[in-house]
Formats: C-alpha cells, structure tokens, sequence
C-alpha cells in the first residue's frame, strides 16, 4: 500500500482512518466554487526550503528554542486529520505554541487543490519530539484554495505571508515567495517515489519560511496567499485562548 493511503492495519484488520470533511470554495469571485473536502491522511512535510540559507535561519530559530536538528531534510511527519479545522479560534495548553503559515495541498477525486494553513505548533513540547508536537495543536486551514494545475508551473512567483498580534501590536512576521521552498511535485516524489501522486483524501502541508524576529505565541495569527499574476489571494486568521496548566 502506498504510503498517505487513509486505511490502518490493527491485528490484521482493515480500517479506514476517521473522515475530516472541509468546505473549501474553488476559484475567485463569481466564478468560486464551493466544495467538501474529505481528508483522512495528514502529512506535514518539514525543512522543505530550497533556499539553503533560509533553512538554515529557520532551523537556528528553533534551535534556540531548544529543538534538536533534523536528521535529514526534508523530513514527513504524520498527524490526525481531525486536527484540521476552519474555526477561527482555537485552544492551546499553556502560552508556548505558535503558528506558522504553509501552503497546503488538498488530494480530491478531481485533482489536486492548493491552499493554505498554520502548523500551529506546541515549542516546549517541541524541544522534547517533533512528531508528539504536531499532534498537540489545531491546524488552521483557510477556507479558499486554487486548483493546483493553475498554479504549479509557476509556484516560485506565488507569495505567502504572515502577521502577528501580541499586546494589541500587529506586525509582519513571515513573507516571502514559495519559490523559496521546494515545489510540491519535487515533496511528492521524495515521499512516495517518482511515480507517487497523493492519493485522493490526503493533505500535505508543504513547509514555511523564516520569521521575522523571535518565534513566539500571538493573540491572533493572520495568513495570506498571493498570486500576482491573476491579483488573487487567499487568506485566513485565527484567535488562540490559552488554556491553564494545572499539573
């Protein structure tokens, strides 16, 4: 079986992966269509810059924080699909998790949709595993998405950004364009072979770039997508609520 199949093995029995299902409008303006999204397999593919010295700023800001370098890049890890969400607030334990903004590719009986999220991501916990990290906060996904076909020819001119607000005080914190990270066909084949597609079901989130200053938690996370060729963009923000560790 392929690797990002939504189906388990437990004592030689088959079972299918719990169904997450998403509302994602296609296109732009008037011509938008709005459709659900299935997805029961997530793979959040990590230090996926081809920038090398931009991987290397972003791998630095972790390591500060205490998190031990990959053993190689990039590297896939897997979380629960039901950590997806379109909510615009969620809940985090504690004040050491933040968000990061990421391309994300949604696998569809149609095809291949391309849209965008937030690696919301616990940092104490991240000094202990990577993995158990990613499987501790909600991943914000915006609700808009372009079909990737559109788009892959020229990922490199396509920008994302971020923007943060602590104290009332709102401030860029990540921005630059995807051509900084490494095209989602180049992360397909590393993942699953030359011939692999993600199979219908499946979202990957796709890496992010460097922040601006410190890595640290926000009150609001706000993302954006920007495709300057057809002047469109994608966007999405999200509330967290701390919530008390008590032991």
């Amino acid at each position: 079986m392929l690797r990002g199949a939504g189906s388990l093995c437990k004592q030689g029995v088959m079972m299918e992966a719990s169904n997450n299902a998403l509302r994602l409008g296609i296109g732009f303006g008037e011509e938008q269509e709005e459709v659900e999204v299935g997805v029961h397999s997530l793979i959040i593919a990590g230090w996926t810059g081809s920038d090398l010295k931009a991987m290397e700023a972003h791998i630095v800001e972790l390591e500060k924080l205490g998190v031990k370098r990959p053993k190689r890049t990039p590297i896939f890890y897997r979380g629960a699909a039901s950590l997806l969400t379109q909510d615009e607030v969620i809940e985090v334990v504690g004040s050491s998790a933040s968000g990061e903004v990421e391309p994300v590719l949604f696998s569809t009986p149609d095809g291949l949709l391309l849209g965008m999220g937030s690696d919301h991501t616990d940092r104490h916990v991240e000094t202990i595993g990577i993995t158990l990290s990613k499987q501790l906060c909600a991943k914000p996904i915006a609700r808009q998405c372009w079909r990737f076909e559109e788009v892959a020819d020229r990922w490199e001119s396509l920008v994302m950004r971020s923007w943060v607000t602590r104290s009332g005080k709102r401030e860029l914190y990540q921005e630059g364009p995807l051509g900084k990270l490494r095209h989602p066909r180049e992360l397909m084949r590393l993942y699953g072979g030359d011939a692999y597609v993600l199979p219908p079901g499946t979202a990957m989130f796709c890496g992010t770039l460097a922040a601006h200053g410190d890595i640290a938690p926000a009150e609001i996370f706000e993302m954006e997508l920007e495709d300057p060729v057809l002047h469109r963009r994608i966007g999405h923000s999200y509330r967290t609520i701390e919530l008390p560790i008590e032991g």
